[in-house]
C-alpha cells in the first residue's frame, strides 16, 4: 500500500509552486499525494487528512503565519483524532523558530534549498522505517 500524503497551503499564502514541486517528486517516488490546493483552513486540511486517511501531512507557508498555522493544523488534527498523521512542513522557515515548530508537533522542517531527495528519503524513512 502506498505512503499516503496531504500537502497542502494553509492560510492566506498564494505562492504554491514549491508545494506542487514536493507533491509531484512524491507522487514520482511511489506515495499517493493528494493537494489541497491555496487557502486552505487549519480546519478544512485536518478535515481533508481524515477523510483521505493519509499517513502524513506536509505543510508549505512563505507568507511568515508558520507558527499559527502548523501548530494550528496539529491541533485541528489532535480534535478529530487524528494524532497519528505526522506533519511536516516546509517553506521560508527562520531557523529560529524551527524548535518552537517541533515542540508544536511538526515532525521536521525543511527549509530553502532542501533537496527533493532529501524530502523523499525522509518521507519513506518516517513511513516505512
Amino acid at each position: 500500500m502506498p505512503i499516503r500524503i496531504l500537502i497542502a497551503k494553509p492560510g492566506l499564502d498564494g505562492h504554491d509552486r514549491g508545494a506542487k514541486v514536493v507533491a509531484r517528486a512524491l507522487r514520482d517516488a511511489g506515495c499517493e499525494v493528494i493537494y489541497t490546493g491555496l487557502h486552505q483552513t487549519p480546519s478544512q486540511i485536518a478535515t481533508i487528512a481524515v477523510q483521505e486517511d493519509v499517513d502524513g501531512v506536509g505543510l508549505s507557508a512563505l507568507s511568515g503565519a508558520h507558527l499559527t498555522l502548523f501548530p494550528a493544523v496539529v491541533d485541528e488534527l489532535r480534535a478529530r483524532g487524528a494524532e497519528d498523521v505526522v506533519v511536516f512542513g516546509g517553506g521560508i522557515i527562520p531557523d529560529e523558530d524551527i524548535p518552537q515548530l517541533e515542540a508544536a508537533g511538526i515532525a521536521h522542517v525543511f527549509g530553502p534549498g532542501t533537496s527533493l531527495d532529501a524530502i523523499q528519503t525522509w518521507v519513506d524513512e518516517q513511513f516505512t522505517g
